[in-house]
């Protein structure tokens, strides 16, 4: 069979299943397929794996997801549209951007798409779980993983830590990010505090010579760069940054930490409180 009529035979097949009753509409989704990390994250630790049609193409990146080797067990789609059609799919989540996007595509074949925002906080985070509990049929579920999150919230703020710390997570160029960023708000859970006059909001850019004055107690980073690999990490490996900024005075907080919600928010607030009980223990 031609290529184009395989595609052909599979929208029709797809279009069959979503429209198969006026009751399909209220029945928990039965094949989902995700275009989106934080919708992998939140697909894998919520819903039946019976329910998983396919992954997104970065689901088993573990810079990128908590979730990498658990994603490993389920299909990953291509970046196209097109790639989730022979999985005949009732339910697309897609990301805040490519939602838009891939709307009119899916809305033609009958397909409901659902948008997975970004958070900004714990309490959206909170909320966000249990929407897509809800929404993927496992209320029960949505409240265990909540209860993860605030007991993991909890062993954070009970955590020893240097007292009245100042801190600033500074990316390439020098990115910073601000307090109304996941990131920004991960890091005032752990007792940091940017210090003033740092970029409001979702962040914004500080010079070097800016970051020198403001002398933060620590700095925050995604990883560890010894070797430039690009103008922007040129910022980072500054001879002043490395006098003022040791490794000592450096917190590592990984990438897949400051993405997404769900699974993610505990082990990102496990991996603060254990950085918090080293940092309130070593000499400064």
């Amino acid at each position: 069979m031609r290529p184009g009529s395989l595609h052909a035979l599979c929208a029709i097949t797809l279009l069959l299943v979503a429209a198969e009753s006026p009751a399909a509409a209220d029945r928990p989704p039965r094949r989902i397929v995700s275009f989106n990390v934080c919708a992998d994250q939140l697909l894998v630790a919520l819903a039946d794996p019976s329910q998983i049609a396919g992954l997104s193409p970065n689901a088993t990146d573990p810079a990128l997801s908590v979730v990498a080797e658990q994603a490993r067990g389920f299909p990953q789609i291509g970046r196209q549209s097109e790639s989730v059609i022979p999985l005949a799919p009732d339910l697309v989540l897609a990301g805040p951007g490519l939602q838009t996007m891939r709307q009119p595509f899916f809305r033609g074949l009958g397909v409901r798409v659902v948008p997975v925002d970004l958070i900004h906080g714990i309490a959206e985070g909170r909320d966000q779980v249990r929407r897509f509990a809800a929404l993927f049929g496992h209320p029960g579920r949505g409240e265990a993983l909540v209860a993860e999150i605030d007991a993991a919230r909890a062993r954070l703020a009970a955590a020893p830590r240097p007292p009245g710390a100042t801190a600033l997570l500074v990316g390439n160029a020098g990115y910073t990010a601000g307090p109304a960023s996941l990131a920004g708000a991960l890091i005032a859970e752990a007792g940091l505090k940017p210090p003033p006059g740092t970029p409001d909001g979702y962040g914004g850019t500080v010079p070097l010579e800016r970051l020198i004055a403001l002398r933060p107690d620590y700095l925050v980073m995604t990883g560890m760069i010894e070797q430039p690999d690009g103008q922007g990490a040129l910022y980072l490996t500054h001879p002043a940054l490395r006098t003022l900024y040791p490794n000592s005075r450096r917190i590592l907080l990984p990438e897949r930490y400051t993405l997404c919600g769900g699974p993610s928010l505990v082990a990102a607030l496990d991996h603060l409180a254990g950085i918090m009980s080293r940092l309130s223990t070593s000499p400064q």
